[in-house]
């Protein structure tokens, strides 16, 4: 990924960034047979993001699109989607548990006071595990300051938006310290679309001696909010009014606190690292998504406790050889609870209001705990000045353990409004168990000292979630929610595999880095009726395929200006895929556009003075159906932003987001037969003070 703020002095190459996702330690990009996009620190402390789509966006074959607050879907090699295909980290860690997988999860994490985001994508379990299909997003929180040092920036935008950052720092002795602290408030340009968000960042690091290093971190996120601001609309709602939300009852609260503490150790060629860690997170949710068809209100809960530990040695004369072992251990129990909701509503889908509720019953009531113990080995070998060959191999052994306060029998809900009766099916005590081995083979090859070509093929997996295994959809008689819960109990992970080759590098000033991708993947899941019994279950039987060209790239045309562009091709195609309702095979899949392109001309006449940045959006054209029936025609967005130093350490900056004021929609898809459109955020301002101590 080429940066937007390149230092002016040109002593920075692209080749010369390192990165510590794509191998679990740092190392150069050149020598990285994946594609990894990099957003420095420095970027999203200028660009100050107020939604995670502001700075994803610039790497290619990523785009993050709103839902909601700080909410998101987002797209690595895949459709824009909320399934578990993605995996989050913070500096390393997943954010949450695999069987607790939460696709809203970069709000967990404080990316405006980040010290960068790091972006793989395609498949990264050989190193990292279950979910990593799509791509890896790793958040990596700030270093500590060597001495004191203070930060405060207020802000104010459009439609009661507000936020204040503050953070700061000292070192003395072999400690140093920072924390971080991001207070935001939204009333939401939507009716009842308010948003509230309390986290913050606290970081230690202790040199225990010449060779060894310990950092702490601590971090956590409360979020509440109220989640109509996703809410599609009618189209002539969408045009004509298009702050309406059908559904103001939804709501969201997240509370997440994660602690971890990371010990590395060097004594010759060898490394030992040690990282134990604790995540606590629960989650209310009301579900916009399901309102229309099966109206609930639920909990989520689960601990964490877990450790990664490896050992790396190094053969530095034996053709610079590295082999790394390590183990990732987790034990994540959690409970589920889930109530039917009698609401009552106006009108009629897809413009049916929804107005308030009652609880009609307790329809789950359940205890779970995830356990995964999951050895891995990774080996790097150069057998020529020139090449540099990577392996390496993981094996997953994964479990849950399923306590059923309700026992087996499934619960009822009688008919309530538009919503008929339902028939919730229910598991008995059970265990399910899953093992997996992942492979990875990739190569660099420097083709002149600017010019690195690699090739990779990387397997990718993914275990059903606990939700998709003890939580199915609801049916119509206590019999088909039965046979929904046994299909669900059934369920295998959905695997992928993909080939790709890149090539990164620079010809004069101009940096690139461009990659082409093969992904496929199969045993997804997907609803089909037993055609003995005629009931409608989940099964593993949708293959799809998805291919891509990424190019990113970077140049100065004239003194202070440079233009940065990441741009993406791409077709993902339903290759096998039956469902109780049609034949989709061949056809391109909905949500999917072929064309994502993030384009930004930056003025900064000198590395530390003022910034204006003009960005321009494009996202093309995609299918609102399996069926390939409608299309959404896609945008154009603009936007600008702009920093400068006043005096000493005082800056100003502001950004203005839609700046042609275009309507355009987040998301959209047919409900009913008939478009509907989520409608994306009118032109809005933003302005602040930052000072420095």
């Amino acid at each position: 990924m080429v940066q937007a703020a390149e230092p002016v002095d040109g002593t920075t190459t692209h080749l010369e960034e390192v990165t510590v996702t794509g191998t679990r330690e740092k190392q150069s990009l050149s020598e990285t047979p994946s594609s990894v996009g990099i957003i420095k620190g420095e970027t999203l402390q200028e660009n100050k993001p107020t939604h995670p789509s502001q700075v994803i966006s610039q790497v290619p074959g990523a785009a993050v699109a709103v839902t909601n607050g700080e909410g998101h879907t987002t797209s690595i090699r895949q459709p824009f989607t909320t399934a578990p295909v993605y995996l989050f980290l913070e500096d390393g860690i997943p954010i949450r548990s695999t069987g607790f997988f939460n696709h809203n999860a970069l709000y967990e994490i404080d990316i405006p006071q980040s010290g960068g985001v790091e972006v793989i994508r395609g498949p990264g379990t050989a190193l990292y595990g279950s979910d990593a299909i799509g791509g890896v997003v790793n958040v990596l929180t700030r270093t500590p300051p060597t001495q004191a040092e203070a930060t405060v920036s207020g802000e104010a935008g459009s439609f009661g938006w507000w936020r204040l950052l503050a953070d700061g720092g000292n070192a003395s002795g072999n400690d140093s310290w920072r924390a971080d602290l991001n207070l935001t408030h939204a009333d939401g340009w939507r009716n009842s679309t308010d948003y509230d968000r309390q986290s913050g960042v606290a970081r230690w690091d202790r040199a225990v001696d010449a060779n060894a290093v310990l950092k702490t971190v601590f971090a956590f996120s409360l979020i509440d909010q109220q989640t109509g601001a996703n809410s599609p609309l009618t189209r002539n709602d969408y045009y004509d009014n298009p702050t309406k939300n059908y559904l103001p009852i939804a709501y969201r609260k997240v509370n997440a606190f994660r602690l971890s503490s990371a010990y590395e150790g060097e004594s010759g060629n060898d490394l030992i690292s040690i990282t134990p860690y604790v995540r606590d997170n629960s989650m209310d949710l009301l579900p916009s998504y399901t309102l229309n068809f099966d109206p609930t209100v639920f909990t989520d809960e689960n601990q964490s406790f877990g450790v990664m530990a490896k050992w790396r040695r190094d053969f530095p004369e034996a053709m610079r050889a590295r082999l790394i072992v390590g183990t990732d251990v987790d034990v994540s129990p959690g409970g589920h609870e889930e109530d039917a909701l009698n609401v009552n509503t106006t009108g009629s889908a897809p413009s049916r209001q929804f107005n308030s509720y009652t609880t009609a019953a307790r329809v789950y009531d359940y205890d779970v705990t995830f356990r995964g113990v999951s050895p891995y080995v990774h080996g790097e070998i150069s057998p020529s000045e020139n090449w540099r060959i990577i392996g390496g191999l993981r094996y997953d052994y994964l479990t849950y353990d399923f306590s059923n306060h309700f026992g087996g029998s499934p619960i009822q809900v009688p008919a309530y409004g538009f919503v008929g009766t339902r028939y919730y099916g229910q598991a008995g005590d059970t265990d399910v168990h899953f093992n997996h081995l992942s492979p990875k083979l990739g190569a660099t090859y420097a083709l002149d000292s600017d010019t690195h070509a690699f090739v990779a093929y990387n397997h990718g997996f993914r275990v059903p979630s606990q939700s998709q295994l003890f939580r199915p959809s609801f049916g119509s008689s206590a019999a088909a929610a039965d046979a929904l819960m046994q299909s669900a109990l059934g369920l295998k992970p959905i695997k992928a595999d993909q080939v790709e080759l890149g090539l990164r590098g620079a010809a004069g000033k101009v940096t690139y880095d461009v990659a082409i991708y093969d992904l496929k993947k199969r045993d997804d899941i997907v609803s089909q009726r037993d055609p003995v019994t005629t009931f409608t279950q989940t099964v593993n039987a949708g293959k799809t395929d998805h291919r891509g060209l990424e190019v990113g790239a970077g140049t100065p045309i004239a003194a202070g200006f440079r233009v940065d562009v990441a741009a993406t091709y791409a077709r993902h195609t339903y290759t096998d895929w039956v469902t109780t309702t049609a034949n989709f095979s061949g056809k391109d899949m909905e949500s999917a556009p072929r064309e994502i392109a993030n384009t930004r001309l930056t003025w900064q006449p000198a590395s530390k003075g003022p910034r204006v940045q003009l960005e321009w959006v494009h996202l093309g054209s995609y299918w609102l159906d399996a069926a390939n029936t409608q299309k959404y025609p896609g945008h154009e967005l603009f936007n600008l932003r702009a920093n400068w130093p006043v005096a000493g350490d005082v800056s100003v900056f502001g950004s203005i987001y839609n700046l042609a004021d275009r309507r355009y929609a987040d998301s959209a898809s047919l409900s009913n037969n008939q478009q509907v459109l989520s409608p994306g955020l009118p032109r809005s301002f933003y302005a602040g003070v930052e000072v420095k101590w």
